[in-house]
């Protein structure tokens, strides 16, 4: 005997059950004050983006309404100009139907009546933002997946677990400004002619720009650096040769590369280091003396026959070697104010008996609780070391 099926209504959920798994969906379970953080970063950061082209083109001998007049016009062009001219016409056709108010006519049919046909402007400006959104989207989408693949790359490209390495312990870690980053950072093993030449490179490097281009020339860095070091060469000739090649590569010196390379000797307790134009490292002895290791030369990729000094520096039990990016110290607050050296240094001497894992944590903690939401203009990345 067939049974009845219940009613579709019995079967479906409640309305507020379903508009609850809609706004979830739509939310991706973030609360409200959530999304709205999420928007203020969002905001700050394109506001940064189109007001850096007002910016550039605004007039210093300006009245203040001409100002604001001629802000008011470079920015519609700063939008505009970021489309295609396919996709700008679409914009003006929508927003000159969106201005317009309704209208229609009417005409006399052959039976004599009179037909009225009415236009809405409104309906049609609002479809045309609609294509136009779905084409952007349609962009970004693409974009966004092409940019992870490129991040996985770029992982790929950073050493994961730090070594072990005797005498010493190691921390690092970095934060793309964008999806992708031109820092970059490494720890691995040179091996020399015989065990006692055997050494271990430490290196950190910031390459000028962002974004793509900056990641495709942080991976270039990387590739030379690991090829090069092969080479049965000293420190000084090794970033040498690395500068050589960067220059081949870095638009006459546009794109050029700061880098702190060292190597560490286990046996001798020794680093001896080239600071090529970087943030100078911070060397904190275990009584609470600050040295910076300073001695090197110019940027990487900026004169091709540009010489490179370097220098030694032996570290004893309790020491601590801090090699960080300048997106560190520039990270800013809401008010504009930098994260600055200051900072770094109570941080670093306030938790100079924990290990540098901890102490990475509780750094990278503070930094998030100073900047809060707003948006970075640079990539942060820090190399802790200790001796033990």
């Amino acid at each position: 005997m067939a049974t009845a099926s219940p009613p579709a209504s019995a079967q479906r959920p409640p309305l507020g059950v379903r508009l609850q798994r809609f706004w979830r969906r739509v939310t991706e379970g973030l609360e409200l004050t959530q999304l709205w953080s999420q928007f203020e970063t969002e905001a700050r950061a394109s506001y940064r983006l189109y007001s850096r082209d007002v910016a550039a083109k605004t007039p210093d001998d300006l009245t203040q309404r001409g100002r604001r007049l001629h802000i008011v016009k470079e920015f519609f062009w700063a939008v505009l100009e970021k489309l295609s001219p396919a996709r700008r016409v679409l914009l003006l056709a929508a927003m000159i139907m969106l201005v317009f108010p309704s209208s229609g006519f009417s005409y006399r049919g052959g039976d004599h009546e009179l037909h009225v046909v009415e236009f809405d402007f409104h309906f049609w400006g609002g479809l045309l933002m609609f294509v136009l959104l779905m084409l952007e989207i349609a962009d970004r989408v693409v974009m966004k997946r092409d940019l992870q693949i490129a991040r996985e790359i770029q992982t790929w490209l950073l050493p994961g677990a730090p070594p072990q390495i005797p005498g010493i312990s190691v921390a690092y870690a970095t934060r793309p400004a964008n999806t992708v980053a031109g820092d970059y950072y490494d720890v691995f093993p040179r091996p020399g002619r015989t065990s006692e030449e055997n050494r271990v490179v430490f290196a950190v490097a910031d390459v000028a720009g962002k974004s793509i281009p900056a990641a495709m020339l942080m991976a270039t860095f990387q590739a030379s650096l690991k090829t090069l070091s092969t080479a049965q060469v000293a420190l000084p000739e090794l970033v040498a040769n690395m500068n050589k090649y960067a220059c081949s590569n870095s638009q006459g010196g546009l794109r050029f590369t700061t880098a702190f390379l060292s190597e560490y000797d286990g046996a001798r307790r020794i680093f001896t280091y080239i600071n090529a134009g970087h943030n100078n490292p911070i060397l904190r002895r275990s009584n609470g003396l600050i040295e910076r290791l300073d001695v090197g030369g110019l940027p990487l990729g900026i004169q091709p026959e540009a010489k490179y000094e370097s220098a030694s520096v032996a570290l004893a039990p309790g020491d601590w070697l801090i090699v960080f990016t300048d997106g560190l110290v520039e990270a800013e607050n809401a008010h504009q104010d930098e994260y600055g050296e200051t900072r770094l240094l109570s941080a670093i001497a306030a938790g100079t008996a924990s290990t540098p894992a901890e102490m990475l944590n509780r750094l990278m903690a503070e930094l998030d609780l100073f900047v809060g939401n707003t948006p970075q203009h640079d990539d942060v990345t820090c190399l802790l070391v200790k001796a033990e």
